[in-house]
């Protein structure tokens, strides 16, 4: 067991250019500095995120951001002992930005190299900040990706569920365009995901818009977002008919319509989530000898509604609900770094490699051992548990 460690991290997996340096010292954790360069203010303008776009915005500034981590660490190159990099999966043009700076950094220093599974560095980084034992569950929901799976250890992933379609994330984006919320100014430089959840609080009929909850009929841990995305769509489309809104207003009660979109998708999280607590306890996969812990992660765990809505349903079975810190929800340096320490604490020797040129990037990537078809066949019949109730509503 180590007792210092200084890793540095950096994350180009999609449109942020993150970089982290944390230091470990006798078990406790440190962030020395977390730097990040946003691209959202240019790719919104477009509707969505243009990879040759993301890539030259990387490869830009990712010099400036690992100045400015430096400077604000107030750690010399030489002091770090090791540069973790993701190399899976994500948008490869804006992966190999990331890599090439990682290789010419270790290269340089003479340090070693370690390639990070971006939603693994999602699942794992709880942990930094809370006293989370292996094993645990885990929901990972982003812009794209939702992912249920058991935890075992830093490489050990069982994975119950995923997406079969969109993320919950881009979701909650192409609807808050749908609405053309993006016109208020206060809304300007927000995702989809923070519009929704603030819209939501002003509404006054929070049933006024339901959805069909998707994949009522699928006894498994797979999510999908496609239908309500196009039920939203179709909803909007019918609202516009009826009041007669010109191609540049909003429908006015988009908030009502805020609150139900939010309502159906933690309602759709909450239901795979609470068969994949059943799975892994019919299975008895959670320790007998410490509590039980469910870790929501990934950017779409900013939510607070879904987040106390999962943690709500956790309870019902002794499970205790975590997150990280919001501003390591999202994609950053420091889930990176701290994946590394994770890796290097468990297995010195594999980790602590200097074959550069041997490490690649991976576009896309399976996260652990799949278990999708045990759940299937586990045919498990869930009463569901519902969300708490909300300013406005009435029982559902």
């Amino acid at each position: 067991m180590f007792t210092n460690l200084t890793v540095m991290g950096i994350e180009t997996s999609c449109d942020d250019t993150g970089i982290a340096i944390i230091r470990r010292e006798h078990e406790n954790n440190t962030v020395l500095a977390n730097v990040m360069n946003s691209q959202q203010s240019f790719h919104i303008r477009y509707g969505g995120i243009i990879p040759p776009r993301a890539q030259d915005l990387h490869r830009s500034k990712i010099a400036d951001v690992y100045e400015r981590c430096l400077e604000e660490a107030k750690v010399k190159p030489e002091e770090i002992d090791a540069i973790a990099v993701t190399t899976r999966p994500g948008l490869p043009l804006s992966l190999m930005v990331g890599l090439r700076f990682a290789r010419y950094i270790a290269r340089t220093y003479n340090k070693p190299l370690v390639p990070v599974h971006h939603m693994k560095a999602h699942a794992l980084q709880a942990r930094m900040e809370h006293p989370i034992p292996y094993p645990f569950l885990c929901l990972l929901i982003s812009g794209g990706h939702s992912q249920l799976c058991f935890i075992k250890g830093p490489e050990e992933f069982l994975l119950l569920g995923e997406t079969l379609d969109d993320a919950p994330g881009e979701a909650f984006d192409k609807i808050a365009r749908r609405l053309r919320l993006y016109i208020n100014p206060a809304y300007r430089n927000w995702n989809g995901g923070q519009i929704v959840e603030h819209a939501a609080k002003l509404a006054e009929n929070p049933r006024a818009f339901e959805f069909p909850l998707p994949l009522a009929r699928m006894r498994d841990c797979n999510f999908s977002f496609a239908g309500i995305k196009n039920n939203s769509f179709r909803a909007i489309k019918r609202q516009e008919r009826i009041e007669g809104c010109t191609p540049d207003s909003v429908i006015s009660n988009y908030a009502d319509f805020c609150a139900g979109l939010l309502n159906a998708i933690s309602r759709h999280l909450m239901n795979r989530t609470q068969r994949a607590l059943e799975f892994c306890l019919e299975r008895k996969l959670f320790a007998t000898d410490s509590p039980r812990s469910l870790v929501v992660s990934g950017g779409v765990a900013n939510n607070d509604t879904i987040f106390q809505d999962i943690s709500h349903l956790a309870e019902q079975y002794d499970c205790k609900t975590y997150r990280p810190s919001k501003k390591y929800c999202s994609d950053n340096g420091v889930m990176i770094a701290w994946n590394a320490i994770e890796q290097i604490m468990h297995d010195k020797e594999r980790c602590l490699r200097y074959d550069y040129y041997n490490v690649d990037i991976q576009g896309k990537a399976g996260l652990g051992t799949s278990l999708l078809q045990e759940v299937v066949a586990a045919d498990i019949k869930c009463k569901w548990i519902k969300a708490p109730l909300r300013k406005g509503e009435e029982e559902r």
